[in-house]
């Protein structure tokens, strides 16, 4: 099996990735809704000082004084402005750093999640009992996460990017370009920000996703409910699909946030680290704020986990003589 699992499972993770994309992005949108100045910097206004007879004087207590907050809108609203003030293509900013994420993180994570089931199988029935499939989704999602850190950081920055004004934009040219910059200007250590989320998030998402779909695909055989086809197929992955965006969407959210934040020189980073900015974020916007996204995520989620599957169904025929 070896090589064949990770080929297998890189191809189907890279057509589900792309296909997804614009429902990814959308997500991450909805994420960074009603951040406040104090945990976005950039987006702050200043009370103007003022002239008295020809000399200017600022103001007391000069302060950041925060905007109205921006009114909350669905992913059908976020998708149609986006539509309608950055062009279609925006939809697919950042696809190339998906690309890279899926070939690095969910090739990985695919191809040991296999090995650890060829190794870990009941010799006599040939199935992994759900605990060994659970740990071995947490080890191959852990691995999988700290291989595709720098291709995620670089996504959810061009994602979130045609939300700032023309002017904090970082208007990366390419995932590479992103990589590049990132490492020139915040430092190497930069591309492994949000690293411990994303690992979470990976260990999270990988045994739920993949335990969940192999547990009720072999139930569904076992009961003689469906035959072994597109059916059980689509049925199990969606189900799979929906209980890895509940188990995955707070992480999801603060690994957002953290990536995207902006570290001025000089000045104190918006989060001190992931427990910050969830401490931040349910203080000022209430615990719901870390289900922000999840329309979207399972809406983004559920396609995802069926596209993966199925697609990995058919390459597994296609290559099963190899």
């Amino acid at each position: 099996m070896g090589l064949k699992g990770f080929v297998e499972g890189g191809i189907a993770s890279i057509v589900a990735g792309c296909s997804t994309h614009p429902l990814d992005l959308i997500k991450v949108r909805m994420q960074l809704q009603g951040e406040t100045p104090l945990q976005n910097p950039h987006i702050h206004s200043l009370r103007p000082a003022f002239a008295l007879n020809g000399t200017t004087i600022a103001p007391p207590n000069t302060m950041h004084i925060p905007p109205p907050p921006p009114p909350k809108v669905g992913p059908v609203s976020v998708g149609v402005k986006i539509f309608q003030t950055e062009g279609i293509a925006a939809l697919y900013s950042g696809v190339s750093a998906t690309v890279l994420r899926q070939t690095l993180y969910s090739t990985t994570r695919m191809g040991l999640y296999e090995v650890f089931k060829q190794k870990w199988s009941d010799p006599d029935t040939g199935n992994l009992p759900l605990g060994r499939k659970i740990v071995a989704g947490l080890v191959a999602g852990a691995i999988g996460a700290a291989v595709g850190n720098p291709a995620d950081v670089a996504m959810v920055r061009m994602q979130a990017d045609g939300r700032l004004p023309a002017s904090d934009r970082r208007n990366y040219k390419s995932v590479l370009d992103a990589i590049t910059r990132m490492s020139r200007q915040e430092g190497v250590a930069s591309l492994w920000r949000g690293s411990s989320l994303t690992v979470n998030r990976a260990m999270i998402v990988t045994a739920s996703q993949l335990a969940s779909y192999d547990q009720i695909k072999e139930a569904i055989l076992e009961k003689g409910v469906m035959k072994d086809g597109l059916g059980t197929h689509v049925t199990a992955s969606f189900a799979a699909g929906f209980v890895a965006s509940v188990a995955s969407n707070p992480i999801d959210v603060i690994k957002t946030r953290v990536m995207n934040m902006r570290v001025e020189p000089g000045m104190t980073p918006p989060y001190s680290g992931a427990l910050d900015c969830a401490l931040k974020t349910v203080r000022s916007e209430g615990p719901m704020a870390l289900y922000k996204g999840f329309i979207p995520t399972i809406s983004r989620q559920g396609p995802f986990t069926v596209v993966l599957f199925v697609t990995l169904e058919q390459v597994r025929k296609v290559l099963k003589d190899f």
